[in-house]
């Protein structure tokens, strides 16, 4: 098929970041875009062909848009995978598949996946109900301190909370969720795998994650992680055993724990472009939004190797901001050397709201991390 300046049509799912980013891509190579997404300023509107507005997990409303397309994809979980399935019943092309992302789209599921193909994850225990942990404290069959998780639409660290006490279990929403058990480990690490339809397969380099340690998102990623050239293998020989389980077409971001012993446990994956790929834009030979693109539509995989050290920012707004944001001080990292900061789109702020991400390159990853650390104190995102 001739995807390039013809009348073939790629279907995004979801209008934020992802699939901005995913559009610079398309537009490079002259791909006709067809983008839906519930905000009518979403970020996806300036730069895709066509944008209609539409709920995502509306099963007519993702029907009647998938059948405008001849691929399908998504950049966010949260849509209706049954009107995915019956699309892909009558002939159009979904990536990854229904199927995938049913498993992926509830942590539960997606944990017993894990124990049913061997692939070490955190011990955990599942609720039809989060009420139902207070019975499982006084029977002792889970202990403090846990991990409380929803099983479904949770995000940017939402549907995520350390319980250590009673209390911390004050408000949280009455849902199907899962408990873990604390894993005291030494790093969180992520791997990205790309495969496309006709089965290539390529990873990327194993990356760091450091984390805000109240809002629970990424802070900082880093690559390559500074590990142990033995423990990048083992993660990366885990991460393609994932991907080989799932059999997903597109990215797979596989994100672990390093526990103190070196053991790599599976924590959560994301079938699409991810926070943990976005140094990649200005690091990588081939940056994950045009492998995404080349996996779901069959082309040749791009080289994964990094062409110099690179660390992303994100960019997030400030506590005790909601409004009309403003970037304070971006002509002060826009000065420094290696330094490319990158605006989402969104007109308005709020507390821990992804606003952007800043990306640093330097030949000397720990010299790119002391930048990385001068650009998070610098650039404030406010209202």
């Amino acid at each position: 098929m001739n995807y390039f300046s013809s009348d073939f049509k790629l279907g995004i799912l979801g209008g934020g970041q992802l699939g901005k980013m995913l559009l610079y891509e398309t537009r490079k190579y002259d791909i006709y875009t067809c983008v839906m997404d519930p905000a009518e300023d979403a970020p996806c509107r300036i730069a895709c062909n066509e944008f209609l507005t539409g709920d995502l997990m509306d099963f007519d409303a993702v029907y009647e848009f998938g059948k405008k397309v001849d691929v399908l994809t998504f950049e966010i979980e949260n849509v209706n995978v049954a009107a995915l399935d019956k699309l892909e019943k009558e002939g159009i092309k979904v990536y990854p598949s229904p199927a995938t992302l049913k498993t992926i789209q509830n942590k539960a599921k997606q944990k017993l996946f894990y124990v049913d193909h061997e692939i070490s994850t955190a011990p955990f225990t599942r609720f039809a109900y989060t009420s139902e942990i207070g019975t499982a404290l006084k029977n002792e069959s889970i202990r403090f301190p846990f991990v409380w998780k929803s099983a479904q639409f949770g995000y940017d660290g939402r549907g995520v909370k350390v319980i250590r006490t009673h209390s911390d279990l004050e408000g949280l929403p009455n849902v199907e969720c899962i408990t873990e058990e604390m894993i005291p480990f030494k790093n969180e690490l992520a791997v990205i795998v790309a495969r496309n339809s006709k089965g290539e397969v390529a990873t990327y380099p194993v990356v760091e994650m450091e984390f805000h340690p109240t809002a629970n998102q990424v802070e900082y990623v880093i690559c390559p992680a500074r590990i142990d050239a033995a423990v990048a293998e083992k993660a990366r020989h885990i991460a393609l055993r994932v991907s080989e389980a799932y059999r997903h077409v597109g990215l797979l971001a596989v994100e672990m724990f390093q526990t103190q012993n070196d053991n790599i446990l599976v924590n959560e994956v994301a079938p699409r472009p991810h926070n943990s790929g976005h140094y990649s834009i200005e690091a990588s030979y081939t940056n994950q939004f045009e492998q995404h693109l080349r996996a779901i539509l069959g082309l040749p995989l791009g080289n994964t190797d990094s062409k110099v050290g690179g660390i992303m920012v994100n960019l997030t707004g400030e506590e005790g901001y909601t409004g009309k944001v403003n970037y304070q001080n971006i002509e002060d990292i826009m000065k420094m050397d290696g330094v490319t900061p990158h605006i989402y789109g969104k007109k308005e702020t709020r507390p821990f709201r992804k606003m952007g991400h800043v990306t640093i390159v330097n030949k000397d990853i720990a010299k790119a991390r002391e930048i990385a650390e001068k650009v998070k104190n610098t650039i404030k995102v406010v209202s």
